[in-house]
């Protein structure tokens, strides 16, 4: 029913509206009371301004987010521009709204991309990058709307936390978050912890020597490896055979107590955890590989002396331990705010895990159109050998008639092997891996040609 009314405005005029929301909304109405007065405003700044205008399902959808629900919309419907209408809503009460993305690149993006329909309602818009420096940062959360990560939302509330003053923090009060990719952020990675942390005084020569004496024991007798649990332990014959090869009369005395989890640790580097899998050398560096998107991590390590553990095991110069000074996981800091809400094309099947964690409230949105996707189901094989035939038939089946095939795998492993069947049966293809990082940008932009 606006809609009319707000063409009919000015550019100016349009910019005015949000103000007379804002003295109405401090005259004591409620946000939901301005809602599709607001939604038009920002329906009209889009079309105006970006040459898109918010489809009803998309308006749906913003619906959904401003109750603090998660909107299941079917991938291509729209999300990022669905974002902008409850972020204006709730960047009415001057408290900030973040719009969470999974990585540097797309916060930036939507950021720039969605700006002018902000600043053609007189909002200002910030994206927080992670080389950013902190007044920099300062500034971008002073505005009514932040794009950023969800790491570097965690870690900057971690470092205002360290701040000695209030003056020099950098993230105003965590009232509204908007997730992209929800069931990522707050189901799969959930439990991540973030952790800064600074260095703890340390003798590097005592993981080279845990690493000679864990090479020297024997599974099954010495030690014991749980590969469900992802630990290993000593036996009581591993703790007698460890005590000998280290030169100590007990672990158990003064002096010697750190050997047992020096040892333990040692174990985990060479049975657990795998080169090219778990990480990568790089220059004489350990670089971990984020087991959720294959891409490096530089700059972090495992705590705990891990870290330390598998530098020695492949030989490369050993770094000295850090010890943790703040620590936060992302199912935590979430539950920080005072309204969240997600978006996702898969979010019904983990519905109750939503709703019990962070009781929250999925609902499916309508596509603007009859869908043309066909989703067939999922194919199971009794052997890897068996599975690894049928994805190479496919692929040639595909491959013959010009279309673009992805293949998606787990880990840097299984891609080489994947890359290595394709090679045999003559198939021209690109790898793209945490290996290849640097050629990302080219290999994507390839990607989906004849």
């Amino acid at each position: 029913e606006f809609s009319e009314r707000m063409q009919a405005l000015s550019d100016g005029e349009l910019r005015d509206v949000t103000a007379k929301l804002k003295t109405r909304l401090a005259a004591g109405e409620k946000l939901d009371d301005l809602l599709p007065e607001a939604f038009a405003a920002c329906r009209e700044s889009g079309r105006r301004f970006l040459g898109m205008r918010h489809y009803d399902v998309q308006l749906i959808g913003g619906m959904v987010l401003h109750q603090g629900k998660i909107a299941e919309m079917v991938t291509g419907e729209g999300k990022t521009l669905v974002a902008t209408l409850p972020a204006y809503l709730n960047a009415l009460t001057g408290r900030g709204v973040h719009v969470v993305t999974v990585n540097d690149y797309l916060a930036r993006r939507d950021a720039e991309w969605m700006s002018p329909i902000f600043t053609g309602l007189g909002m200002k818009v910030g994206a927080i990058q992670s080389q950013m420096n902190p007044s920099d940062r300062q500034y971008h959360y002073s505005c009514d709307i932040t794009y950023g990560t969800n790491n570097e939302f965690g870690f900057d509330y971690l470092r205002d936390n360290m701040k000695p003053t209030r003056q020099l923090q950098s993230q105003k009060e965590l009232h509204y978050a908007i997730i992209d990719e929800v069931d990522s952020i707050l189901i799969d990675e959930a439990r991540t912890p973030l952790i800064i942390s600074g260095p703890a005084i340390d003798d590097p020569s005592k993981y080279r020597r845990a690493q000679e004496i864990a090479v020297k024991l024997r599974g099954g007798e010495h030690f014991e490896v749980n590969e469900k649990d992802h630990t290993c332990h000593l036996t009581d014959e591993g703790v007698l055979e460890a005590e000998r090869l280290a030169g100590v009369e007990s672990f158990y005395t003064a002096g010697n107590m750190q050997w047992p989890h020096l040892i333990d640790n040692a174990l985990k580097a060479n049975f657990l955890y795998k080169r090219d899998k778990d990480y990568i050398v790089d220059n004489g560096e350990i670089i971990i590989i984020d087991e959720h998107t294959g891409r490096k991590m530089v700059g972090r390590q495992w705590s705990d002396g891990l870290h330390q553990a598998v530098e020695a095991k492949e030989a490369v110069r050993v770094k000295e331990e850090n010890q943790t000074l703040a620590t936060i996981t992302f199912q935590n800091f979430f539950k920080l705010y005072s309204k969240i809400s997600g978006m996702t094309g898969t979010a019904m099947t983990e519905a109750q895990e939503f709703y019990k964690i962070y009781d929250l409230d999925v609902v499916a949105i309508p596509t603007n159109r009859k869908m043309q996707r066909l989703n067939h189901p999922d194919v199971i094989f009794c052997t890897q050998k068996e599975k690894w035939t049928a994805v190479l038939d496919e692929v040639r089946t595909v491959h013959k008639t010009g279309r673009p095939v992805l293949v998606g795998t787990t880990s840097i492993e299984k891609s080489e092997f994947v890359s290595n069947l394709l090679e045999k049966s003559g198939i021209h293809h690109s790898v793209l891996n945490a290996k290849f990082v640097e050629r990302e940008a080219e290999i994507v932009a390839q990607a989906g040609r004849r």
